[in-house]
């Protein structure tokens, strides 16, 4: 890409058709426990009383539309047992072990899946909001990784649940910057959070303040990766997973009492309005019109297409951004189908999610072009449109059984037009059997080898255990005007 190529002002005017930038490989990774609903109530009643708030959070925890949730450990995790919830320094010492391990195996499977050198890597873009260590978690994926030192590393902070997509546009921007130099880029994406054993914090805050604190019934685990590169240099073989586009980055004015994610000497504290689902979903559909004008080969005749004519991959904070964003952009569940599965199988993992559900949403076919979003405290809002790469049998292949016996270690090169990808790994359920998303009649998922239901009863306008219902999910009476306190990864 020449320099008179790179767009100067990439968030009021328009990008060019060439700007030659492509997710090389992806890799996610959860661990190995998937939690239902039933962990979080066991764990309430072993250590607090059942107060009014904790039976109302516990009554909405078997309706959020989640079946199980990744955790890097069950309900019998030492650091969630002990008669105090745990501390910032160890859950710090915890993130330092379980995170970095989590983060090494997404980025090897990120790499393997690119074909290309460690050496090559020429930046790294990290995120996190459940670790605030310095030096942060990247230093130590980098050492584990055998990465060299020199290479420049961006470790984003403040950003909750739009950080996977906050670090692919700065990956982007550094990418463009290389290319303006006729320098290769490539650069490796990271997203990593452990927001599991915040529970008894969470816990505690609902049973000392009386407060309804949902989030504690949608926190997951899990890392995230990417390699995003420039074109320069890149071997003729090489095919993309995405290309990018485009991308936008708003603020939504005056909402930063709306959102936010404070620290406590016990973890991580947010509160958050009841107004933040209608100001997110309101915010995206002129925010969509906005960036499809800025990508010239997307118009239609001058026109932009409509929103129904992309897949979309959205950040599934929770039940309600889901829906409302379905709504607000006149979607179906299919076009949504990728956020749903995972919001289902795995839960909110906050910035790690975003390239999950790309990664999800590329197994099957579907449209040519997908736009991904995501919310943060702010409120920000990210939004990025890619093209998808066709999958051809090989391509398909290996998206569905590599890697179907675990996690490979290794950091390899691949042959041309050999399809590798590693990204699916192996789940146990509650029994330990091995389930690797299997699916019972009808495509229903299967748990400890009994089809699940996957949508909450047709209770909209009933009660569920006393409390009134939208959508089939329990919600606050109207004359609770009560401030919602619930954890940033619920709605961001």
């Amino acid at each position: 890409m020449s320099p008179s190529a790179v767009p100067t002002d990439t968030t009021h005017g328009s990008f060019e058709s060439d700007l030659n930038l492509s997710l090389l490989g992806v890799g996610v990774e959860y661990p190995p426990f998937l939690l239902g609903p039933e962990a979080l109530e066991t764990l309430a009643n072993r250590y607090y009383p059942p107060t009014t708030a904790l039976k109302k959070v516990l009554s909405i925890n078997r309706f959020t539309g989640i079946e199980t949730r990744a955790a890097i450990g069950d309900v019998d995790h030492p650091l969630v047992n002990q008669p105090h919830a745990p501390s910032i320094k160890e859950l710090n010492a915890l993130f330092r072990e379980e995170g970095v391990r989590l983060s090494v195996n997404a980025c090897k499977k990120a790499i393997r899946e690119w074909g290309g050198s460690i050496d090559d890597i020429t930046h790294i873009v990290s995120t996190t909001c459940t670790n605030s260590a310095n030096p942060g978690f990247d230093h130590f994926v980098v050492k584990q990784l055998g990465i060299r030192s020199s290479v420049e590393k961006i470790l984003l902070h403040g950003v909750g649940c739009s950080g996977g997509m906050a670090a692919m546009r700065a990956a982007a921007h550094l990418a463009l910057g290389s290319s303006y130099r006729g320098k290769p880029a490539r650069v490796l994406v990271l997203a990593c959070e452990i927001s599991s054993l915040l529970v008894r914090s969470e816990l505690d805050s609902i049973n000392e303040e009386q407060k309804t604190r949902v989030g504690v019934c949608l926190f997951s685990d899990c890392a995230s990766a990417a390699i995003i590169g420039n074109g320069i240099g890149e071997d003729k073989c090489s095919r993309p997973v995405y290309e990018i586009l485009g991308w936008k980055y708003q603020i939504i004015d005056d909402t930063e009492e709306d959102l936010g994610f404070d620290v406590d000497p016990l973890g991580w504290k947010v509160v958050l309005t009841q107004r933040v689902p209608t100001l997110a979903s309101a915010a995206v559909s002129p925010c969509f019109r906005d960036l499809i004008d800025s990508v010239p080969e997307l118009l239609e005749d001058g026109q932009a297409p409509s929103a129904a004519n992309f897949d979309w991959a959205l950040h599934p904070g929770g039940s309600l951004v889901i829906t409302g964003v379905e709504q607000a952009m006149g979607l179906t569940p299919e076009h949504l189908r990728a956020s749903y599965e995972i919001y289902m199988r795995y839960g909110n993992s906050s910035s790690a999610t975003i390239l999950s559900v790309l990664n999800k949403l590329r197994e099957s076919e579907g449209k040519d072009n997908v736009v991904a979003c995501a919310f943060g405290p702010g409120i920000a809002l990210e939004m990025m449109v890619l093209r998808r790469r066709k999958l051809d049998a090989s391509t398909a292949n290996g998206l569905e059984h590599a890697d179907a016996n675990g996690v490979s270690n290794g950091i390899g090169t691949t042959g041309c037009g050999t399809a590798v990808s590693g990204n699916r790994t192996a789940q146990p359920d509650n029994n330990g059997a091995m389930t690797n998303g299997a699916a019972g009649g009808n495509g229903q998922p299967v748990l400890n080898g009994t089809i699940t239901e996957t949508n909450p009863p047709d209770t909209n306008g009933e009660e569920v255990d006393g409390q009134p219902t939208m959508n089939g999910y329990p919600v606050s009476n109207e004359d609770d005007t009560s401030t919602l306190s619930l954890p940033v990864e619920d709605l961001d």
